[in-house]
Order: structure tokens, then sequence, then C-alpha cells
């Protein structure tokens, strides 16, 4: 495949996973009952949270139709700061999840636990939900990046899970405390996840799944990103092609090439 042909591939992956009919529409407030948001909150930027720890985004450097992250985008945040500046993996795929795909989500979340690695993911169903709670279970530290303000809950069934990651890790948000929650919150949710963490890795992923806005990100700031290799050899799916052959995207067949990857990258200093 031709530089000119990925790239315009990027972009319909891109493009595919949006649905500009609903980009606008309000989805309300989310809070559910009995969610209690957290007491303590604070505020940074993207520069001040990543300066030193990973390389900043570029805002002039989008090379896909993909709206470029600020820097100087503004986080809201509950919790241990500190998780960002050890590695960080997130493991992020579609909230329909097969039992085959929680599984492997489990397995990689208890795998990098134990080599070290704080466990980052979006807080939705499916994938999401599966790793961010084994890597809890198996006593690791987590950081969930969610598309609502720090003071919603959703899904609302999530609403304890994410009240013990802002009271025992950390809880981050780039949409203020009382705004309203709409569609294009999660996209733009992706593309932060993507910068906070030093790698992505998709699970399970449909040809339309939001979370393919956090694996342009990735191959736009120049974070690894991995593909399980159960998605790549799916002949029903024609989104992997976009993104492999990219200089930081692999299959994904072994724990340890994200962990191979991490070193490469120097994330243990």
């Amino acid at each position: 495949m031709t530089t000119a042909h990925r790239r315009s591939s990027l972009q319909a992956a891109a493009a595919a996973a949006t649905a500009p009919k609903s980009a606008s529409r309000s989805l309300g407030s989310r809070t559910g009952p009995g969610y209690e948001p957290p007491e303590h909150r604070y505020t940074t930027t993207l520069r001040d949270l990543l300066e030193g720890v990973r390389p900043l985004p570029t805002p002039g450097d989008s090379r896909t139709s993909e709206r470029p992250l600020s820097p100087e985008t503004e986080l809201y945040y509950s919790g241990d700061l500190g998780l960002v500046r050890r590695p960080c993996v997130a493991i992020v795929g579609t909230r329909a999840v097969t039992h085959e795909g929680a599984a492997r989500a489990r397995r990689l979340a208890r795998e990098l636990v134990k080599a070290g690695v704080v466990v980052v993911s979006g807080l939705a169903k499916g994938v999401d939900t599966e790793a961010l709670t084994a890597a809890i279970e198996a006593g690791g530290q987590v950081v969930a990046v969610i598309g609502t303000p720090l003071d919603q809950a959703y899904p609302a069934e999530n609403k304890r899970l994410q009240e013990a990651i802002y009271r025992e890790h950390l809880l981050v948000s780039q949409f203020a405390w009382g705004s309203r929650t709409h569609q294009g919150n999660f996209p733009a949710r992706n593309r932060t996840m993507a910068a906070i963490s030093d790698a992505t890795v998709i699970i399970e992923a449909g040809e339309t799944s939001g979370t393919l806005h956090q694996a342009v990100a990735c191959n736009r700031i120049g974070r690894w990103l991995f593909i399980a290799r159960s998605v790549v050899e799916n002949p029903n799916l024609t989104w992997p092609a976009s993104f492999l052959g990219q200089p930081r995207t692999r299959v994904l067949a072994d724990t340890e090439d994200v962990i191979g990857a991490l070193r490469e990258a120097g994330a243990w200093g």
C-alpha cells in the first residue's frame, strides 16, 4: 500500500467511526441515581501532565481528518495523578465484547499489572470494564479516561467502579463539571487516552467502532498501537489493514510484545 493510499485509508477508517448526524446530539445527564461524584477534584493541562513523561501531541502535524489534540487541552481529574508518570497501556475495544475477547482483555490486564504497568481504559461496557476490573482485582493501578464530566457516571452500572477508581486510582475527563454529554465527547476521549498512554491495545473492534479514533490518534502522535491477532485475522474486518505497516503498529501475539515496546521506548526510564 502506498503512503497516499494508506493515508486515505486512515481517513476512511476515522470517518467510518464517526456518525455526523448524531455528533451534536446531547445524551443528557448521565449521573444516574446513587452515584457519588468526587469531593476532591483538580485541573491540569495535557501539556503539564505529559511534559517530561511522554512526547506532546503537535496540533499542526495531523495527517488525517481527525481533529488534532491540543497540548493546552484542559483536564479535570480526581485521584493519583502520579500514575501517569508510570508505564501506561490502554486496553480498549468494543462494548459488545465476545466471551473470548473479554477473556483476552482480562488476561492482558493481569499480565501487564504483573509487569508493573498501569492499565488505562475508558470505563465503557465491554472491553473497558473487563480490563479495568481485572487489573484492580490483580492488585494493580488503573486510569479511567471518561467521556462525561467527573460528576456523571456512564454507563450507570459502572458507577461503583468509577467511584473506586477516583478514590484509589485516577479518573480523568476533559469535560467541565456539570456540562452536558454529547456523542462527540467519546472520540475526543479516545484521542486523550491515546496521548496519556505509552501504547494502546485493541482487543476487539468492528468496522465503525469508536476505538478507531484512538488507533488514528496513536499513529498521528507516535504512540505504539497493538491490534489483537484475532482481529487482524478476522476476514470480516478491513480496518486493520489501514493501520498495519505504520511505524509503531504491530500485531499482538503475546503480552511480552507490549512490554518489549515499552522498554524500547524507555517507559521505565
